[in-house]
């Protein structure tokens, strides 16, 4: 059975890893020492909920949740920025049941609403989120300046 959970110290290593290759997933180059770095300081600055998926001692998946503001809500939100499950398991509702505790999470710490967004590319994705019920936002523009 798969155990859903707030990461610790002691799944870095393992989370690292996965973060690593979720990054990948998104076309950037491996970096190991990089990723692992981000991740420790997610866990040391306490900025974000990391959920990792477990089963028999092995990290199957990952979800990184950012809590936020919104104006538009007057209110809490969280942005679901990372999402990842190991590409053998896709498909074996380990990445629902992720979904699944985030929103559990940011409903007891009194969020209005999670958002998250991916590529145009990753239909699979966007079936999850549909099938937990997000809807897709055709309101507002995204833009993105580089800095």
């Amino acid at each position: 059975m798969t155990t859903i959970r707030i990461a610790t110290l002691d799944d870095l290593d393992a989370l690292a890893a996965l973060f690593d290759q979720y990054r990948q997933f998104y076309r950037r180059e491996s970096d190991l020492a990089r990723a692992r770095a981000f991740i420790a300081l997610r866990m040391e600055y306490k900025d974000s909920r990391l959920f990792v998926a477990e089963k028999e001692g092995r990290l199957l998946g990952f979800a990184q949740a950012y809590p936020s503001l919104s104006s538009l809500a007057l209110g809490p939100i969280w942005v679901l920025n990372d999402i990842y499950v190991q590409s053998d398991l896709r498909g074996g509702r380990i990445g629902t049941e992720l979904l699944q505790a985030v929103e559990v999470a940011a409903r007891a710490a009194g969020a209005d609403q999670i958002r998250v967004e991916t590529s145009p590319e990753n239909v699979r994705a966007q079936r999850l989120y549909q099938n937990q019920g997000f809807r897709r936002e055709m309101g507002f523009l995204q833009f993105v300046l580089k800095v």
